[in-house]
């Protein structure tokens, strides 16, 4: 497989996370993964980071993804310069992180345009294997 890449602008408000959960799911599904537990998994990322970059961001918020055979690259990209932390879970949050670390090989967070995106390694999953 060569390099596919996909990249969204999602809306800065509450129906962010639904909104990129499915469409990066559905891209994932188009481009050839079929594990319904990797996909989920995939998803709960998606939705930790847009739900971050919508709670503590800023600005536009736009969702990457990239796939190479087996790798998978999410990031989310939003106008704050704010780098996400892990934090003691409370009635407000912060679970985020360590799901995200939980269902990854691994988070960076990079200065983009002005602000930053959140590069998360998803585990990888055999293509077209069902679960």
């Amino acid at each position: 497989m060569s390099v596919l890449t996909a990249h969204l602008d999602v809306p800065l408000d509450r129906g962010a996370p639904a909104t990129a959960r499915r469409a990066a799911t559905a891209v994932l599904a188009g481009w050839g993964f079929r594990n319904d537990d990797w996909l989920d998994a995939a998803a709960v990322v998606v939705s930790e980071l847009v739900t971050n970059a919508v709670r503590h961001g800023g600005g536009c918020l736009a969702l990457h993804l990239e796939a190479h055979d087996e790798r998978v690259v999410v990031s989310v990209a939003d106008g704050s310069s704010v780098v996400p932390r892990r934090r003691d879970p409370d009635g407000d949050g912060g679970r985020g992180i360590a799901l995200i670390e939980a269902l990854s090989e691994g988070w960076t967070v990079e200065n983009y345009r002005g602000g930053k995106r959140v590069l998360v390694k998803l585990v990888p999953c055999p293509l077209g294997s069902d679960s």
